[in-house]
């Protein structure tokens, strides 16, 4: 039996349909993901499964690790390696799915369409000598950033399974155990597809996947006179977007490249991402951005200039006049410094409780954030406590003592600040209950944290689970009231748990 003819004798309820295969064939070549040797399920994400319309409950697990693990395929899918470039801390690169196969693209009962892509499932067309696979701790790392931002109401791809594979893979370190993950988004367009379209010279092909694009997450803009400057407008929005909530948490991508950036809108590529402890606008954790060019800070600057790059692939599309093309774009582009800053206002309101726009707003805002920079204030701790606190002069003695060794030589200046907040908050006229909620809806109590995750992650490689099914609890809901069960992944690093470095999985 060959490869192609070894379906799923059992039906969870797939429904595949395959649209990206309509585009010209420079966009992807056909390939199958790997046989692997023993196949064993770690992760199952039965709540993801249940919004999809899927059912396996009565799927023997065998059979649930045969499936993801590309040793059988559902039926209906035609897996193929999707071709995309990108300008990888500045460069540009041709590039490709150099260990990642798109299966399909399964209809849920709501009608959504999601692409469903094995990660780490063999070699490709554009592996460039890579090998293709993947290992245990990095797929899970994005089963749990990638759980833990959902979670947190931000718009990413989601982690349906994880596999391990019976084999080894090699790296720095030597060999460790082979996994693949179950990737699903709304697409894995890329700025970068549009970079790849432009780089044929096609014509042709970048009106196809223009018109895909627009088709499959703008339908709003089908019949627009200029369809590429309305998607530019549309496309620049929602990154806008995307990043403040980034910031919001203070999660940091940490390899923001045009080819880790969705044009669905979601987060992708759980690489070497962290979230902030200490609050500090340079802060970088990506063991390869030597220079601090994916900095917390920098990000807004970033997704300027990925937008840059797109508008730069649309130009042939929005006038034959390249004058008038590049005003055009240009013009979009002028109007990104306004948007940010605006909605960054708003996020920030939101995390301070604040409902009306008032002069002083960015003024207390940067006051804030220039205290917490001093005090290496934690960042989600300061907003949680601010949600839960009280006036500082309202504090017991015990709390006044726990409060000034928490701020140490900068409690005089939070002092002012919080005194200067409280008097901003009273010229909201909702309640002091009103803007409590606001903030418990915007400041989580509990981020997936460095350290805790890498402890779950080094257990895990060990085989030892216990830690990250611990960790993924403590996800839950996390706008919830503290509890408890929660302190212990509330609690900052200590020095010497202190997480410096993420790395690349591959």
């Amino acid at each position: 039996m060959s490869k192609l003819e070894k379906k799923l004798s059992w039906d969870p309820g797939f429904k595949f349909e395959n649209s990206f295969s309509h585009l010209p064939e420079s966009f992807y070549t056909h390939t199958l993901p790997l046989q692997v040797k023993a196949p064993k399920m770690v992760m199952l994400n039965n709540s993801l499964a249940t919004v999809m319309g899927l059912d396996f409950t009565e799927v023997r697990v065998e059979d649930q690790a045969d499936l993801f693990s590309g040793n059988t395929l559902p039926n209906g899918t035609v897996p193929l390696a999707q071709a995309y470039a990108g300008h990888q801390f500045g460069n540009f690169t041709m590039l490709g799915d150099g260990r990642a196969v798109l299966i399909g693209e399964h209809i849920t009962p709501g009608g959504q369409r999601l692409d469903i892509q094995f990660k780490g499932s063999g070699k490709t067309p554009y592996s460039r000598g890579g090998d293709g696979r993947a290992a245990i701790a990095p797929m899970l790392r994005e089963y749990v950033i990638s759980e833990a931002m959902h979670e947190l109401g931000i718009l990413t791809t989601r982690s349906l399974a994880v596999i391990t594979t019976g084999e080894a893979v090699l790296r720095e370190h030597g060999p460790l155990p082979g996994a693949i993950l179950t990737r699903v988004a709304r697409s894995h367009i890329r700025v970068g597809t549009f970079e790849f379209a432009a780089a044929t010279r096609d014509p042709e092909a970048l009106s196809a996947l223009l018109k895909y694009t627009v088709k499959r997450h703008y339908p709003e803009l089908e019949g627009n006179d200029n369809l590429a400057i309305e998607f530019l407008k549309e496309a620049m929005t929602d990154q806008i977007d995307l990043v403040i909530e980034w910031m919001r948490v203070g999660f940091i991508h940490g390899v923001m490249n045009t080819d880790n950036m969705a044009l669905s809108g979601e987060t992708i590529d759980y690489g070497p991402c962290a979230f902030m402890d200490a609050y500090h606008p340079n802060c970088v954790f990506s063991s390869i951005d030597r220079r601090g060019r994916y900095a917390f800070g920098n990000q807004a600057a970033i997704v300027k200039w990925n937008m840059a790059r797109l508008g730069e692939t649309l130009m042939p599309l929005v006038s034959k006049d390249l004058d008038q093309a590049t005003e055009a774009v240009e013009s979009v582009l002028d109007g990104f410094a306004f948007s940010f800053n605006q909605k960054w206002t708003a996020m920030m309101r939101a995390k301070l409780g604040l409902f009306t726009e008032q002069p002083e707003d960015e003024s207390l805002v940067s006051y804030l954030l220039e205290c917490m920079q001093c005090a290496g204030a934690d960042y989600t701790n300061t907003f949680l406590d601010l949600t839960q606190g009280r006036a500082t002069e309202e504090l017991s003695e015990d709390e006044r003592k726990g409060l000034e060794d928490k701020w140490g030589k900068e409690f005089g200046a939070f002092n002012d600040w919080h005194k200067f907040w409280q008097a901003r908050r009273g010229k909201d006229p909702q309640s002091f209950e009103a803007s409590q909620h606001l903030m418990q809806n915007s400041n989580p109590s509990v981020i997936p944290r460095n350290h805790n995750v890498e402890q779950a992650l080094d257990a895990a490689t060990e085989g030892d689970l216990k830690k990250f099914y611990s960790l993924l609890a403590a996800l839950q809901k996390p706008y919830s009231k503290t509890g408890a069960e929660r302190e212990f992944y509330q609690r900052p690093p200590s020095p010497q748990e202190r997480i410096l470095q993420t790395f690349c999985g591959t």
